[in-house]
């Protein structure tokens, strides 16, 4: 980031609910609250995974969180791969970016859910 800039986050955690629905749940935060907002998600056990995205769209961190011990690898696996595309990650990105919502939950609509 410049000098001048100021964050302007998009935050989105996968919550695991059972095994074949996890939640996303997104909040757009700006300045010294983007920060607090992920080390807040980081630090809660619940999220399986958790990224940041900035107003365009481009993912500026990714990573597993805590509750990704209650889903199978294999998940975790293809969730860190085809996070950024699915299309409910990509519909909560756009609502967050214009600013039609500040914070937003909705099942993940993903084939990657593991077959029973």
């Amino acid at each position: 980031m410049g000098l001048f800039s100021r964050k302007d986050w998009n935050i989105i955690a996968i919550i695991f609910q059972r095994g074949d629905l996890y939640t996303v749940s997104g909040q757009r935060v700006k300045g010294g609250d983007a920060t607090k907002a992920r080390d807040g998600a980081e630090d809660t056990p619940a999220p399986s995974f958790g990224a940041i995205f900035d107003q365009s769209g481009k993912l500026l961190e990714s990573g597993t969180g805590p509750g990704h011990i209650q889903a199978s690898p294999d998940a975790v696996k293809k969730l860190e791969r085809e996070l950024p595309m699915t299309k409910t990650v990509q519909e909560t990105l756009k609502a967050l970016e214009s600013g039609a919502a500040d914070k937003i939950a909705k099942p993940l609509i993903w084939n990657g859910y593991p077959k029973k």
